[in-house]
């Protein structure tokens, strides 16, 4: 599934309240219970209860909100947390996301977020995110997400390339990240195989 968000919105800063401060603070960095995790654990969070569906499992919705909350804390680790935001008017704008649903979430899991950067330039990430359970090989979703570093102006906002501390830091996790493969596979067109016509 394809989902594409104008880069004219920008990423949420990790400190902003999301549904009235109900939102769970974010646990980071080591912890993770799971086993097989092809990327590096960078956030965690309970479920909440509003968060799950009249099909007794985790809405769509939230699985993404959840790959965005995991993008602020992959901000924080590349050294772009709300002092760099702040003092040089820069953030990360999410310009594309697509996510797979593989596995059902329910109301007393705790999800783990593991990310792996898949590719950068001076002024973009690749970033591949995968959703666990805790205790649960298996990967619950998977998401890769495209994040464009832009200059906030009044008019405006304008791209820009990274700093050097930041291109240092992107670079180091991504050679942290580059020998774990994959255990899900990336985005592909969606389509529907051997149809003819309407149903």
């Amino acid at each position: 599934m394809r989902a594409t968000r104008s880069w004219s919105r920008r990423r949420a800063p990790s400190s902003r309240p999301w549904a009235r401060g109900s939102c769970p603070r974010p646990r980071r960095g080591s912890g993770c219970s799971c086993t097989d995790v092809s990327g590096v654990p960078i956030y965690q969070t309970a479920i909440l209860p509003e968060w799950i569906d009249y099909n007794g499992h985790l809405r769509d919705a939230y699985y993404v909100l959840i790959v965005s909350l995991a993008c602020d804390a992959l901000m924080d680790r590349l050294r772009m947390d709300a002092a760099y935001r702040q003092r040089t008017l820069c953030t990360l704008y999410t310009v594309e996301m697509h996510i797979h649903y593989l596995h059902e979430v329910k109301a007393t899991d705790t999800a783990i977020v593991a990310v792996r950067i898949a590719g950068a330039d001076h002024k973009r990430i690749h970033a591949a995110f995968e959703i666990l359970r805790a205790g649960h090989t298996p990967a619950a979703a998977a998401a890769e997400v495209m994040l464009l570093h832009v200059r906030r102006q009044p008019q405006a906002p304008t791209t820009t390339p990274f700093p050097p501390e930041v291109s240092a830091a992107i670079a180091q996790l991504r050679a942290a990240t580059a020998g774990l493969p994959a255990s899900v596979p990336g985005s592909r067109r969606m389509e529907l195989r051997g149809t003819t016509g309407a149903p």
